[in-house]
């Protein structure tokens, strides 16, 4: 069965088998497979506001340090989201 994914149809059998994951990279998509994917935008939104404070409290590289967190953690939720929709269970069965 096609998984329909971004638009077009993901493929199958011997070229899904060909560009498979790594064991570490299935270990990674597994564990972040079962965490939510609010966390991340939660703890982005967090490092913006946690940012904001530090940098009206003048503590300017504390605050600098902790806003270059929320680009971060965004892009990681935006892997878990793939991971959940296109992982590689496709070749793995996971």
């Amino acid at each position: 069965m096609a998984t329909t994914t971004i638009g077009r149809t993901a493929p199958q059998g011997g070229e899904a088998l060909r560009h498979s994951e790594g064991p570490v990279a299935r270990n990674i998509e597994e564990y972040t497979a079962r965490l939510p994917s609010d966390v991340f935008l939660w703890a982005g939104g967090a490092s913006i506001v946690a940012s904001a404070t530090l940098h009206l409290l003048g503590r300017k590289d504390d605050a600098q340090f902790v806003g270059h967190w929320a680009p971060t953690l965004l892009i990681l939720g935006l892997y878990n989201k793939l991971v959940k929709v296109a992982g590689s269970d496709r070749v793995h069965g996971g």
